[in-house]
């Protein structure tokens, strides 16, 4: 019989995972669009593919989160790295719009697959362990290294083609290449290092159509957990004003960079070096959640509220200075925002239980999702009918909204909230 992991040995192997999960991510992030360009794809030939990316993630959030409470994490974040492994590969061969489309069809499978798993599977080893074990420090370490993944791989993504000798097909495809394999070796560490946590529910066929005959009623379910617990709601309020700002700042951040530098060329150049350095930035935030928590006595409503007020302020002086001082504002507030999630996480994991923790982290996900799509299509009409600096103030209003809801968050509850 498998020795149950301890606290310390689960935190190890989520940040591990964290990391190598990113790191194909950062990896493929600098090359993707120029690599379909280059392949004869036009600007509003990239936005379809990208709105199917979009559309297949928002349509299977929740089922695939109600999947992975049905069958297990560990089978569900395989199939994920599968599914991302198959579409970084799709797209290095693809020579048209429809097989783009499929490439990033696939990946968004993969991320729908992903998007809670794993830290559902953390939260819960550390409760087998030791029920009353705080979460935070290691959901902090995993925002960490998410953030240096998606440095890391952003960086060598950035360079690898310059080290090839080009800017041509063949160079650009080889950071995808990479980040395929790098994907292939997270599928095996998963199947290795996340090891299942209760009673074996059978294999094979049988057990999978069983899992997937209960993910309709874990998905109603824990619907009904979110509808009916004012927290839950809060959190997911969150994560939807939170996403609404992170589009912002990527999509109108890149215009106004071009704007300040009067070049588009040179302005994609130093915002992704700016986007670089925010990665790097949130890692070094996610680390001080715990420290936060402390200076606010415990309380995760007062150290979110007060992080978000500190990072509405940069967004907000993001219009009144230049490039560099774009660069220090996007840092600090990824740092503030980084710091905030392992603390808005923990309140939502202290009100749902192992049977439904994938699922809510889904409906977070999905919260996200859906502000980064309202954003994308409100407020850039905004910023090109009233400038860019309107879309920066607007994501600082947003925030200042995040600070009231988050005041109202409490710190961890003994027991998770009924369903019925």
């Amino acid at each position: 019989m498998r020795a149950p992991l301890t606290v310390a040995a689960a935190g190890r192997r989520f940040v591990g995972l964290t990391a190598l999960r990113w790191l194909p991510v950062g990896l493929s992030a600098p090359v993707s669009v120029l690599l379909a360009a280059s392949r004869g794809l036009s600007p509003a030939d990239i936005g379809v593919v990208v709105a199917v990316y979009s559309l297949v993630t928002l349509l299977l959030e929740l089922p695939t989160g109600g999947l992975a409470d049905a069958i297990g994490t560990r089978q569900v974040l395989v199939l994920a790295g599968l599914a991302t492994t198959a579409g970084l590969l799709t797209s290095a061969v693809a020579q048209s719009t429809a097989v783009f489309a499929v490439a990033w069809a696939l990946k968004g499978v993969g991320r729908a697959l992903d998007s809670g798993p794993l830290e559902a599977w953390y939260v819960d080893a550390v409760r087998t362990a030791d029920p009353g074990a705080d979460v935070t420090p290691g959901l902090s370490r995993a925002g960490a290294a998410d953030g240096a993944g998606l440095c890391l791989g952003a960086v060598l993504g950035g360079v690898l083609p310059l080290l090839a000798g080009g800017a041509d097909d063949g160079v650009l495809v080889l950071p995808v290449l990479v980040a395929a394999a790098l994907a292939a070796v997270s599928v095996a560490a998963v199947a290795l290092l996340v090891v299942p946590l209760g009673p074996a529910g059978g294999s094979g066929a049988a057990a999978l159509r069983a899992g997937v005959a209960r993910v309709p009623a874990v998905v109603r379910d824990t619907a009904r957990l979110v509808t009916r617990d004012g927290q839950l709601r809060r959190v997911l309020t969150v994560s939807l004003l939170v996403g609404c700002t992170l589009s912002t700042l990527e999509l109108v951040g890149p215009l106004h960079v071009a704007a300040l530098t009067g070049s588009g060329t040179e302005g994609a150049a130093v915002f992704g070096v700016v986007m670089a350095v925010s990665y790097g930035a949130a890692g070094v935030g996610a680390l001080l959640a715990p420290a936060a928590r402390r200076a606010a006595r415990g309380s995760a409503g007062r150290a979110t509220a007060g992080l978000v007020v500190l990072g509405a302020v940069a967004v907000a002086l993001v219009p009144l200075g230049g490039a560099l001082a774009l660069g220090c504002l996007f840092a600090a507030f990824y740092v503030t925002n980084a710091a905030a999630w392992p603390l808005w996480k923990d309140v939502l994991h202290a009100r749902v239980a192992a049977g439904q923790r994938a699922t809510a982290l889904s409906a977070s996900s999905l919260a996200l999702q859906v502000g980064g799509l309202t954003a994308s299509l409100l407020v850039l009409r905004l910023a090109d009918a009233v400038g860019t600096s309107s879309g920066f103030w607007v994501a600082a209003g947003v925030l200042l909204v995040v600070v009231l809801v988050s005041l109202g968050l409490r710190s961890r509850e003994a027991d998770p909230a009924p369903v019925a």
